[in-house]
């Protein structure tokens, strides 16, 4: 069987780190992905697709993703089934996602505000290492 899903979209809102009982990491984000076409009226269309991170995964998606921040998202669609408040029974579909990486570069992204930016290293702080004439051990 095969069940994988690859997204790439805009994140719709800030991820929230959560833990369970078992004090194991997860976020949930929701990807607002644009369709090839446009609707009847010329307007764009986008799907949301509902998104969930574990563990180190979900620590990584909270420290450096925000509210539109694009994403690629690798992972697998599974579906969970409970009751609401009502009695009614609900399902939700979702990526469990196995990889989350950045779908833009820095420069691309700069002005939308990320929750933390990477440490700004000067180019003159490395210096080139010399040639010991050696070939490459692999």
């Amino acid at each position: 069987m095969l069940n994988k899903a690859i997204l790439m979209g805009r994140l719709t809102r800030d991820p929230e780190l959560r833990h369970t009982q078992s004090n194991t990491a997860v976020t949930s984000f929701r990807l607002a992905i644009d369709r090839d076409r446009k609707g009847p009226n010329g307007e764009r269309q986008a799907d949301f697709i509902d998104c969930v991170a574990w563990g180190r995964q979900a620590e990584f998606v909270t420290q450096w993703f925000a509210k539109g921040t694009m994403a690629i998202v690798v992972g697998r669609i599974q579906s969970r089934q409970w009751q609401d408040q009502n009695g009614n029974n609900r399902t939700a579909i979702e990526v469990n996602c196995d990889e989350v990486s950045f779908g833009e570069t820095k420069k691309q992204h700069e002005g939308k505000s990320p929750k933390q930016t990477a440490p700004n290293i000067a180019a003159n702080e490395f210096e080139e290492l010399e040639d010991d004439g050696e070939d490459v051990p692999f």
